[in-house]
């Protein structure tokens, strides 16, 4: 059985993200919980944002990071998070801005078999 992953990425948000680290290096993602920039996955060079205890590491995409508040994740905790790209602007914030795109969460809930296996 293969393992089921709490965040993936879209081929599309692969190749922003390769695009963003030959730019800026090591980076990781925090997915807003609709302050300054509404509900948007940002994107930042490590170090730029300080991960507290109230956290959840979700897992990677493409050697990145991804967390979310635990408060977030309560609600998030049955859904896969599907990272994409869309055109237009984002996060103030997000190192993706300037590219024209940004990053897009979306989402789909977990089948009884997959929730078995979550990683």
């Amino acid at each position: 059985m293969s393992e089921v992953k709490r965040v993936i990425a879209t081929e599309e948000a692969s190749k922003l993200i390769k695009r963003l680290q030959e730019k800026y290096g090591d980076l990781l993602f925090h997915q807003s919980g609709g302050c300054c920039d509404g509900s948007s996955p940002m994107c930042y060079e490590q170090g730029d944002f300080i991960i507290g205890d109230n956290d959840v590491l979700l897992g990677s995409i493409e050697n990145c990071p991804f967390y979310m508040s635990k408060a977030q994740f309560q609600y998030w905790k049955h859904t896969q998070l599907i990272i994409d790209v869309v055109e237009g602007r984002g996060g103030m914030f997000s190192l993706e801005g300037p590219e024209g795109v940004r990053f897009l969460t979306r989402s789909r809930v977990y089948s009884d078999d997959e929730k078995d296996r979550l990683t």
